[in-house]
């Protein structure tokens, strides 16, 4: 695909993802929301690619949806009238992913099921899907100039992108209700209070900052080991016993101490770098094991 709304630069196996409307303040777009679902799947299965780090051209992260459309600004076929029944059972028909399913939805959904860990570089502003879309994301780290909003009810919409099942998980439920409910514009400080970010840098010292952590989670590091680790995090805290963390821990612990595992303690008592040689994009048959 040849991108038209981003900019997919790939360095030293750092993907850098750049929403690319800087004129409109990368205002999101269906045609966006289709690109960024592609890049997201095309990037888990690239072994040229360690790390994503996601932030915007211009001023602005992304400034929510482009409200200048001209029909249903989200890209919804009012045509049709869907049911929970449809969302169960055609979820993946071709109907319901171009007039139904939300695209902030796609969007986090392809994050979620990424392989490699990702990095909100939030430059500027966040608002509505500009700020749930970052919630997908491993860590956030925000510039001085960032303005976050989850502004749904002053529209006279919901919250998506599953937003309400990543807020309460990243901030509480308290303060992600609160934030929801007020519709609020944070700064970049008030959302680091909050726990959404991790960090507040300078706009000119973001991306360096965004690299030097990017480098923390690539460098010497199996990326079967990373692949695993990611999605074990996310899927084994929602599960209702620790047993469900215990079946995927043993099979995962099984498969990656016959190679990279043994690279990793060879070089450990050889005290050298380890010379890792799996690959993401063939991971062991069981994975992956919640589908």
């Amino acid at each position: 695909m040849t991108y038209q709304t981003l900019l997919y630069q790939v360095e030293n196996r750092i993907l850098t993802i750049t929403l690319n409307r800087p004129e409109q303040m990368n205002a999101f777009t269906v045609e966006m929301a289709n690109e960024l679902e592609h890049a997201f799947k095309t990037a888990s299965e690239d072994d040229n690619i360690g790390v994503i780090v996601v932030t915007g051209a211009g001023k602005a992260f992304c400034a929510g949806m482009d409200l200048s459309k001209q029909g249903n600004v989200f890209g919804l076929n009012e045509q049709l009238q869907p049911t929970t029944a449809d969302m169960e059972q055609r979820l993946d028909d071709e109907t319901m992913i171009a007039g139904v399913r939300d695209t902030g939805g796609r969007v986090t959904l392809a994050i979620f099921d990424c392989k490699k860990p990702v990095i909100g570089a939030i430059n500027g502003a966040a608002v509505g899907i500009g700020a749930t879309m970052t919630l997908a994301m491993d860590i956030r780290l925000a510039s001085s100039k960032a303005r976050i909003g989850f502004v749904f009810g002053k529209i006279g919409v919901v919250p998506e992108a599953c937003s309400s099942w990543f807020l309460p998980r990243i901030v509480g439920i308290s303060q992600a209700l609160e934030w929801v409910y007020s519709g609020d514009i944070l700064t970049a400080e008030e959302a680091q209070q909050g726990r959404l970010v991790k960090a507040v840098y300078s706009p000119e010292t973001l991306l360096e900052e965004a690299y030097k952590l990017a480098h923390k989670f690539i460098d010497n590091r199996s990326p079967v080991a990373i692949a695993f680790a990611r999605q074990m995090m996310y899927r084994n805290a929602a599960q209702t016993h620790p047993i469900e963390a215990h079946k995927v821990d043993s099979l995962a612990m099984f498969y990656t101490s016959l190679e990279d595992g043994k690279e990793g303690v060879k070089s450990f008592l050889e005290k050298r770098a380890p010379e890792f040689t799996g690959k993401a994009s063939q991971m062991p048959e069981f994975y992956p094991w919640w589908k």
